[in-house]
């Protein structure tokens, strides 16, 4: 325990302050999704509650073109819900208990007709259309034309989802608990590996013409005896395959790769019956992403990384043209990463989202004539090279393409969780001129305005500073409620570290490291976008290959001393820092390098890097040390470049205050990591302190949990550096 006995300690609240009981208790809408026709949309909500101590989950139906109220149905038992057809929503839930427990299909119809001032379900009884035989269906895509549902479930070898609880049954019964592995990959992100594995299925569901729907009995399995598992663990979902009126389309992990030693992942093609299989992808790729249809099924597209190993490598768009048996590459020229894809409803422009400089926007390109045959670098015209940017707020994702040159979107900033929003008339714009700035965005949802009204969330300011090799390095800053110019040494100030080590602090909502929070808590708060990050060109992030302990600083330690110079308001006495995963890595780092200057008064980290050598045997990804430190880790140049970034060699130097946070299940830096720094700060006598959440994994998820993990943080600060009042 810590040497030193904290007071009593009590977070900021009132109406006025966004506290971490705020936080958790905020509505969390997920991504808006489009009926066929475009004129409703649907989006899953969950809200928890602390005095039911329950998370409730509904859909909220809410109008894209027209003024009616949105209406919401609550789920009880919460489940997956998709749009049927233009007045119908799917719903699939839990039923049945033990081994009787399987998921159930409804269909909930909604009234919302012209005239009609408000959306509304006709019935309060959803009806039963069809039962699953397990528990685990889930990421459902239904065509309405071919009458056919597509969905993933988890089977054995035997690919068979119809003596799935057979086999479990078998399986839990076997005698022993022991899991037997002959390959790498025995456990993932947080979980052990076991016998069952991903699928893809289709099935019949029709309505007769009585408008009653029926769920077929015959469910095949699309990749039986293929080797291939789709969605890919363990945050695959419907963004891992696609479905036209004849084919889906997925991507998988190469089976004749080792796992958890390779990134490569290839596109194939396959019909409903599982009979026609084609691969789309040369061979000579790595990682691929969101694989996707054109409205026509023509066309396909998909996000391409080049190098294996590598997770984030630029992601290039790929076409390819379905009837002419040509595949090109779209985006060879431009520096910015893609993430989600959309073609248009007419099938001639291409809609993706990429970062860049710290927002996730829309980018948009007409889709070009296909090349006379295939290349990783065709022979474009030179507008392709430069995507016209369509949003330059916020962080957007769940794009989707309406009819009528319409564009629907998801965007969160630092002020604000998830709405969705509509761009018009984009069939009239000419992406290669300025008519991009005329474009009109409306929003249609606004699910938390009223409860973040009063609380004064600061939208956050750009600052940029020269950083290591005299880049241009960006970063965050944002005030506490009540900051003015002229108030010398009145502020504490944090600075907070991102993980990754490619990723970034961007203008989009967190449930867990919310920049605001600390802010409303009365810090000055400090998030820099070193070396490494994303969505300031591929060069800027390949640069910390191999220099985790290097560029990275050179430019927190410039940027900090920017913002210390600039804001004579901060309190350099008061000074903590805090950060997760690679951020969890830089506290460690930073203990080691007192000579950086930082004067930081305590440090948190979370889930960290302590020993990168035994981090690159014990994690569950192996690629990913292999790419970062250059090679296998007995490797002598490899453990040259360990030894040079590696926090180990450096606890002799460690002096400051730290909290250190941990979760058990996180298999991706496992919990001998957190010990071990713990214990290091201990045997050094160092005021310190450890926080082991048994079953959470590499982030809090749990609402109380997050709670806790709030109070231990802002405690622990307070106990160094509250001293003085505001």
């Amino acid at each position: 325990m810590s040497s030193a006995k904290p007071a009593q300690f009590k977070f900021k609240e009132g109406p006025d302050v966004f506290a971490p009981k705020d936080l958790v208790e905020l509505p969390r809408p997920g991504a808006g999704i489009a009926n066929p026709p475009g004129d409703l949309l649907l989006v899953p909500v969950s809200k928890y509650s602390f005095k039911d101590k329950k998370n409730q989950k509904s859909i909220v139906l809410a109008p894209i073109e027209s003024t009616a109220k949105p209406f919401e149905i609550p789920l009880a038992n919460g489940g997956e819900a998709f749009w049927l057809d233009s007045r119908t929503v799917g719903h699939v839930v839990d039923e049945g208990e033990g081994t009787e427990k399987v998921k159930a299909l409804y269909a909930i119809s909604v009234h919302a007709d012209a005239g009609v001032p408000s959306i509304q379900a006709l019935s309060d009884s959803p009806l039963l259309i069809g039962k699953f035989p397990t528990s685990t269906a889930s990421n459902f895509r239904f065509t309405g034309r071919a009458g056919y549902l597509i969905f993933s479930d988890e089977v054995y070898a035997d690919g068979d989802i119809t003596k799935v609880k057979e086999n479990d049954e078998e399986w839990e019964n076997r005698g022993d608990t022991a899991y037997v592995y002959d390959d790498t990959f025995p456990r993932h992100w947080d979980n052990w590996i076991g016998p069952k594995s991903n699928s893809l299925f289709s099935v019949k569901l029709t309505q007769d013409p009585d408008r009653n729907w029926s769920l077929g009995s015959e469910y095949i399995n699309l990749l039986n005896g293929t080797g291939h598992k789709a969605p890919i663990e363990p945050f695959g979902g419907t963004d891992d395959f696609d479905v036209s009126q004849t084919h889906v389309i997925y991507t998988t992990k190469d089976p004749k790769l080792p796992p958890a030693w390779h990134t490569k992942q290839d596109i194939f093609l396959v019909d409903f019956q599982g009979k026609s299989r084609k691969e789309l992808t040369s061979g000579e790729q790595a990682a691929t992403h969101r694989p996707v249809f054109n409205a026509h099924g023509t066309k396909a597209a998909w996000i391409e990384l080049e190098q294996d190993g590598h997770e984030s490598d630029r992601g290039r768009i790929v076409i390819y043209d379905l009837e002419r048996n040509v595949r090109f590459t779209l985006t060879q020229k431009w520096d910015r990463t893609a993430t989600d894809i959309a073609f248009s409803q007419d099938d001639k422009t291409i809609f993706f989202t990429a970062e860049d400089n710290a927002r996730a926007k829309v980018f948009a390109l007409p889709v070009p004539r296909t090349p006379s045959k295939s290349s990783v670098n065709p022979d474009l015209p030179k507008e392709f090279e430069s995507p016209a940017a369509l949003t330059h707020t916020g962080t957007v994702s769940g794009i989707q393409t309406l009819q009528n040159g319409r564009l629907l979107f998801t965007r969160s900033s630092l002020t604000s969780p998830n709405d969705v929003f509509v761009i018009r008339g984009l069939n009239n714009i000419d992406l290669f001129s300025d008519d991009v700035k005329q474009v009109s965005i409306d929003q249609l949802t606004k699910f938390t305005e009223d409860e973040l009204e009063s609380k004064s969330l600061s939208t956050g300011e750009d600052f940029y500073f020269e950083g290591a090799e005299n880049k241009t390095v960006h970063g965050w800053i944002l005030k506490p409620p009540g900051f003015k110019e002229g108030e010398k040494a009145k502020w504490p100030v944090v600075l907070l570290i991102h993980g990754g080590p490619e990723g970034s602090w961007g203008d989009g909502w967190s449930t867990r490291w919310n920049p605001n929070i600390f802010a409303q808590q009365g810090y000055v708060t400090v998030a820099i976008n070193p070396t490494g990050s994303t969505g300031f060109g591929q060069d800027f992030v390949n640069a910390i290959k191999e220099d985790w302990g290097g560029k990275p600083f050179v430019d927190m330690q410039k940027g900090w001393k920017y913002i210390l110079a600039k804001y004579p308001e901060i309190d350099t006495e008061r000074a903590v820092a805090a950060g997760a995963s690679y951020g969890g890595y830089s506290i460690n780092w930073i203990q080691g390098h007192p000579e950086f200057g930082f004067g930081f008064k305590a440090l948190v980290c979370h889930d960290s890097g302590f020993d990168m050598r035994f981090g690159a045997y014990a994690t569950d990804e192996l690629y990913f040390f292999n790419y970062e430190f250059g090679g296998l880790p007995w490797e002598n140049r490899t453990q040259e470049i360990i030894k040079r970034n590696n926090p180990i060699e450096y606890v002799h130097k460690w002096s400051t205050p730290q909290l250190v946070f941990h979760g058990s299940r996180d298999f991706r830096l496992v919990e001998a990591e957190g010990l071990g720094v713990f214990h290091a700060l201990q045997q050094r006598k160092i005021p310190s302190r450890l926080v082991i959440f048994p079953d959470e994994n590499h982030w809090i998820q749990n609402h109380g949990n997050s709670i806790k993990w709030h109070y231990e943080l802002f405690r622990w600060f307070d106990q160094f550096i509250g001293q003085k009042d505001q």
